[in-house]
């Protein structure tokens, strides 16, 4: 008996992660859906939609429901999540009927971001569902003692905004949400490109730069990647080789963004936690943790020891399924 599963949601503008308790991460797929632009029907979800994107014929579009973390648009966010709900009740090979469920949302979210969030979930019959702050959830999947009072700093850098925040006795002391994550990232190397190669090239291309020759600001050995887009002059297939400096320079704006987060998040934080800081240092997590010399860079700017999380990519989806056990402590705390 099955009645009432006890579910984690990551609602991530990249990725889509479901936490069971019993089976741990149980679905990591894209936040991409594949639509009948004349129906709005789905047509596929997740891995599968991905594939399409920039390969589909007018008819048929690959859409990202979620924008910087919250819900853009609610009608095909409600199917996505019922269509990957019922794909897990499949994998984990029992109905899911009324779950209580946690899903995390950034921390700059307003009351009506939230409120979708909550209905795009209970639409598809969920008993509960409890809404915890971002970095809170980051923060417990990364094994940090959150409801301890002491200083648990935390910088989760996700597709579509990072997260910075202190924790303390279960609740936010201080923290920044920005939109800046590993999209804007993308966008600026599909701009850099454009403006000096006059060449055109998709998302798909520019995610592959920033994860195999994409560097934070700091001195490297130089890494080459040869690449294929479309030549704006001749509108034919060009190749053409991209270094990791040039790339670097690409991503300073967005980088320097989440710096100037970590800043003034840290400047705004009680002096008798910030003996704390100097002590555990900070904690990193999401995909943007994974960014060569990420870690090395901060530590350099901010003069604190930093951490990367074991598991960046699933902190935030572990952390909505631990919160179970906590959430009464947490939801006193936010209050």
């Amino acid at each position: 008996m099955f009645a009432n599963a006890e579910i984690g949601i990551d609602l991530g503008t990249a990725n889509l992660l479901i936490y069971s308790k019993s089976k741990g991460v149980v679905f990591n797929e894209p936040s991409v859906v594949a639509i009948d632009t004349h129906s709005r029907k789905v047509l596929a979800v997740g891995n599968e939609a991905k594939q399409m994107i920039g390969k589909t014929p007018a008819n048929i579009t690959s859409i990202r429901p979620l924008k910087d973390g919250v819900i853009a648009d609610y009608e095909v966010t409600s199917q996505m999540l019922s269509v990957m709900l019922k794909k897990v009740s499949k994998r984990l090979g029992m109905s899911m009927r009324k779950p209580n469920v946690i899903v995390c949302a950034p921390t700059g979210s307003t009351s009506v971001e939230r409120r979708a969030i909550d209905n795009a979930i209970k639409e598809y019959g969920a008993k509960q569902v409890h809404i915890i702050e971002e970095p809170v959830a980051a923060a417990v999947g990364a094994g940090l003692p959150v409801d301890e009072p002491i200083s648990n700093v935390v910088v989760d850098i996700g597709g579509g905004t990072s997260e910075v925040a202190i924790i303390s006795f279960g609740g936010v002391v201080s923290a920044n949400s920005i939109r800046t994550g590993g999209d804007l990232m993308d966008l600026s190397i599909i701009q850099h490109v454009r403006k000096h190669y006059n060449v055109l090239i998709g998302e798909r291309t520019a995610e592959n730069i920033k994860m195999e020759i994409g560097h934070a600001l700091i001195d490297h050995d130089p890494l080459t990647m040869e690449i294929r887009g479309r030549d704006l002059v001749t509108g034919l297939p060009k190749t053409i080789t991209l270094n990791s400096s040039e790339i670097q320079d690409a991503l300073r704006e967005p980088l320097e963004s989440i710096l100037e987060a970590v800043r003034s998040t840290l400047e705004n934080c009680p002096p008798e936690l910030s003996g704390d800081i100097v002590d555990h240092g900070i904690m990193l997590t999401g995909g943007g943790a994974l960014l060569k010399g990420m870690k090395e860079w901060l530590s350099q700017e901010i003069d604190v020891p930093v951490h990367v999380a074991e598991n960046p990519l699933e902190c935030v989806a572990i952390g909505t399924g631990k919160s179970l056990h906590l959430i009464h402590k947490l939801q006193k705390a936010a209050k």
